[in-house]
Parts: C-alpha cells; structure tokens; sequence
C-alpha cells in the first residue's frame, strides 16, 4: 500500500474527466448529446483494451459470469452518461460537476431499499445536510424560471443533471453487485460496449458529422475519460477507498478554473456555498462508512463521474 501514490492517481484521474467533460461541453454547440457519449464510450475501448493487454490480463479478466448484470449496469452507466452530457451542454461546468457529487448521497439511499444498509444518525444528518447544498446549488434555475428559451434550457439542463446522479448511483448499486464476480476490467469494458450501442439508437436523432476541430475534442474525451478509468482503477490498489474517496471533491476547483478561463463561466456565492455543504456531507458519509467498513464501488468504474 502506498497511500500517497493512491492519492495522486486519484487527483489525476479526476482531473482527466473534469476534462473530459470540458471536452464535451466545448462541442455540445454542435454536436449532440448521444454522438458525444459515443465518441467518449467508443474511443476508451482502445486504451482499455492496451492497459489489459500491458497487465497480461487479456482475454482472461474479460469472461462474464452475471452478464445481466453488466446489462443493467449498463444500461443505468448509459443514461447517467448522456444526460450528464447534456446538462454540461445546457448549464455551466462547476454546476453540473457539483450536482454530480448528489450521487453518492442517491447511493446511500438507494442501497438502505434494495441492499438492506441501515441509515444511522450521522449518515442520515450527513444526507439531509448534502441534499440541502444540492437543493442551493440548483434553487436560482427553478427560482427565475420563465418563458425566455434560454432559461427553460438552464431548467432541462437542472433536471437533467440531477437525474444524472439518479442514474449514476443505481449504477454504482449495479456495480457493487457485480464487483462479488467480475473483474474491473470486464465492468469497465462491457458497460463502454454497451454505452457504445446504447448510444447508436439517437442516430436519428440529428447525428452530424463535426468540423474537425470538435472532432479531435470529441476523440481526446474518449482518451481521456479512459485513462482516467485506469488511473482511477490503480489508485485503488494503493490505498483503502476512504483514504482517497474524499479527493473526488477536487475536481470542482479544476471546473471552477475551466469554467471561469474558458468559458466564462462565474460561481455565484450561493453557488459556492451549497458546494461546500455538499464535501462537508460527502467527506462526512465516507468517514462514517470506514468506520462501518462498508466498502463502496467506485463510482468512475466505468461510470460517470457523473462520469465518465
């Protein structure tokens, strides 16, 4: 174990899909939300596939023995990818990126219904207080809602991206089971196959053929949301989860500073406040689950972070 090395790998990993969704953003003028998540699904198949094959871990680390499974970790992983995709489209960076950290406050709820986990004080104040930075973050787009088009987008973009966290913690439930008898990299492989073809069905959407310059955006996403999968997936080898869990939480001053130098993009003192709120709630959660030894899935498995 070499925790700093964990910690690193982790900081890296989510920088990369800060950039990623940076990556997206910056085409989602003219390319759509479903040929994004293909692009980004598609093109971490190759760097997957290279990193199994350095480790000596393909084809062998690819059998599937719950391939329903994977189905349904795929088809939830799908669904919080393109609708994260198009709330990044719709709403400023820090903002998606901040109701994404709701994910893991779903997975506590969802995993006390179907798996049978006890909330306790703590995590239970812990919920309520993150749900309130959540409940500031996204108030301004439902307190000035109106009839100018580009409010009712900023409100699609709000719903959208909270159900992104929906989806992205029944992923994660989807993914603990999974975690009993697959391998990492047979989780991550199948749900960017999967992901792959879910999001061929919107070609009759209004696919478009990019400029070349959102091209090679659309291709770097894919490449970076990849390593970060690996990166992501090693700093777990070198450190327990709640050692490196709360380090998620860096990525929004990376969105910050992305948001505010390239696209303009200023926090509000609201804005700033439910965030904290919300790491206050999310560092508390982590901690009290060592403390329970309930081992979580990482969320960027494969998924979004709000994923990725």
């Amino acid at each position: 174990m070499n925790p700093v090395k964990g910690i690193i790998l982790k900081v890296l990993s989510v920088c990369l899909f800060v950039m990623m969704f940076s990556c997206v953003k910056a085409t989602a003028d003219q390319v759509p939300s479903g040929e994004a998540m293909f692009f980004r699904s598609f093109f971490a198949i190759p760097v997957l596939l290279g990193w199994l094959v350095f480790r000596g871990e393909f084809p062998g680390k690819l059998k599937a023995v719950d391939p329903m499974g994977h189905v349904w970790r795929g088809m939830m992983g799908s669904c919080a990818m393109g609708l994260g995709f198009l709330a990044v489209g719709l709403l400023p960076l820090p903002e998606v990126v901040a109701i994404g950290y709701t994910a893991p406050f779903m997975v506590t709820i969802l995993a006390a219904m179907f798996l049978g986990e006890r909330i306790r004080a703590v995590r239970f104040a812990a919920l309520l207080l993150g749900l309130f930075g959540v409940f500031l973050v996204v108030l301004p787009r439902f307190t000035e809602m109106s009839f100018e088009a580009s409010t009712k987008l900023e409100t699609i973009g709000t719903f959208a991206a909270l159900m992104a966290a929906v989806f992205s913690a029944l992923a994660q439930v989807f993914a603990r089971k999974l975690v009993a008898t697959e391998s990492t990299g047979a989780i991550v492989f199948y749900f960017s196959c999967m992901s792959s073809l879910l999001a061929l069905l919107t070609l009759p959407f209004g696919w478009v053929f990019p400029s070349l310059d959102a091209m090679g955006l659309l291709v770097a996403g894919g490449l970076l949301g990849g390593v970060g999968q690996i990166l992501l997936t090693e700093s777990y080898r070198h450190a327990e989860v709640a050692v490196i869990a709360p380090f998620e939480y860096s990525s929004i001053l990376l969105a910050l500073l992305i948001g505010y130098f390239v696209f303009s993009e200023v926090p509000t003192p609201l804005m700033l406040t439910g965030v904290l709120l919300i790491i206050i709630a999310g560092v508390v959660i982590i901690l009290r689950e060592r403390r329970l030894g309930i081992q979580r899935i990482p969320k960027a498995k494969g998924a979004v972070p709000n994923q990725g």
